[in-house]
């Protein structure tokens, strides 16, 4: 049975890693599971599933004061439960750069890593890879993308046979609408996603196409490629997940319904596969199956994605601190829907800061977000 330490228990990846361990439940065990906030719904798992512990690392998030040994509060505390606990795999759904130490720790102890949590790679992927070579880890994917991408993977014998890796992507709301329109997106608007059921963060990044971006470079750092070598492709019917086309033109690919019970599933259980939780995929009734290329002067922030990767350095880092703030800024109603990838660019005028170290990385982290958030 393989013991799992679940950070971002309440999100959307957190509440489908609980559907798959209750469907698993001979197979998998939470020993420990946290949340920011919303204590409430993260004590109530305790209801469906054991789990030895619960932390909640928000200050704001403590809704409940029992005083049990198995309830403990602060993000050193999880980080100290993270190195004293025993598990074999963490699965690190927490959204933005605040997993980026939850995934060096994890590393730093030889556990393996489920990331669902792609920040960590964009802005210090050069570090993790490192670490997890030092300490002898597997990063596995949670993404449905990179999951994909694994998967077709599997039968590569030599690097050097494969030509390209293609990320698909929905398109998001706004894959038909004309650019002219995008002046009258509403919040409410970019919050309706046509296939996936996500949170309020990767909804948005999606809608501006920045998570494809930012899954861009994550693929870089896992699968070792070029930037030139790697592509995306608008798929609105969001089944075909990812391919990868190798050098006498065949392109392998990895299908299934859009669920991320599925992509969790296959992380928790690598190398084995277990029966689906996930719905299972009907393909009768897949009419079509189309692909175009995306739109780079409608989604600025894709296109920025790819140069900041290539440049490497503190950019990613600027990138992704600079769309996180946006993001937030858009989220509370405080600017438009457009005004995100002009944020972004601005910030990327900076002087780009070459090998970075942790420090150097979380400080610009901060120090972009607290720039903008003083602005608006």
């Amino acid at each position: 049975m393989k013991k799992i330490a679940l950070l971002g228990a309440t999100g959307s990846i957190g509440q489908s890693t609980i559907e798959v361990v209750k469907r698993h439940s001979d197979k998998f065990k939470i020993v420990l599971a946290s949340a920011h906030s919303r204590i409430d719904e993260l004590l109530n798992y305790e209801n469906q599933i054991p789990i030895d512990h619960f932390v909640i690392t928000g200050e704001n998030g403590i809704t409940r004061s029992e005083n049990t040994d198995n309830i403990h509060h602060g993000e050193d505390t999880l980080l100290s439960l993270l190195e004293e606990i025993d598990y074999d795999i963490m699965l690190n759904a927490i959204v933005g750069s605040a997993g980026l130490k939850y995934t060096v720790a994890g590393l730093k102890t030889g556990h393996t890593i489920a990331l669902a949590n792609k920040e960590s790679l964009v802005m210090a992927g050069d570090i993790i890879t490192e670490l997890a070579r030092e300490n002898n880890c597997r990063i596995i994917p949670v993404d449905s993308e990179h999951s994909a991408v694994m998967q077709c993977l599997e039968g590569a014998q030599d690097k050097s046979h494969v030509r390209r890796i293609i990320l698909t992507a929905s398109g998001g709301p706004f894959s038909s609408l004309k650019i002219e329109a995008f002046k009258n997106i509403t919040l409410k608007d970019a919050l309706q996603h046509p296939t996936w059921a996500m949170g309020d963060k990767i909804t948005i990044d999606s809608a501006t196409m920045a998570n494809k971006g930012l899954e861009v470079i994550e693929a870089h750092h896992l699968f070792d490629v070029a930037y030139d070598e790697i592509d995306v492709l608008i798929h609105p019917q969001s089944v075909i997940h990812s391919m990868v086309e190798y050098i006498d033109g065949s392109i392998i690919s990895q299908m299934s319904f859009p669920d991320m019970k599925l992509p969790i599933q296959y992380a928790l259980s690598y190398p084995d596969r277990f029966d689906a939780t996930a719905q299972n995929t009907d393909l009768a009734n897949i009419h079509q199956l189309t692909f175009y290329k995306p739109n780079f002067e409608k989604f600025p922030l894709l296109g920025m994605a790819f140069e900041v990767g290539k440049k490497g350095g503190i950019m990613p880092t600027i990138f992704n601190a600079a769309n996180e703030a946006a993001v937030t800024l858009f989220l509370q109603e405080k600017i438009h829907f457009t005004d995100i990838p002009k944020i972004v660019e601005k910030e990327l005028a900076a002087m780009n800061i070459h090998n970075p170290d942790l420090e150097t990385i979380i400080e610009k982290d901060k120090e972009i977000k607290e720039k903008i958030y003083t602005h608006y």
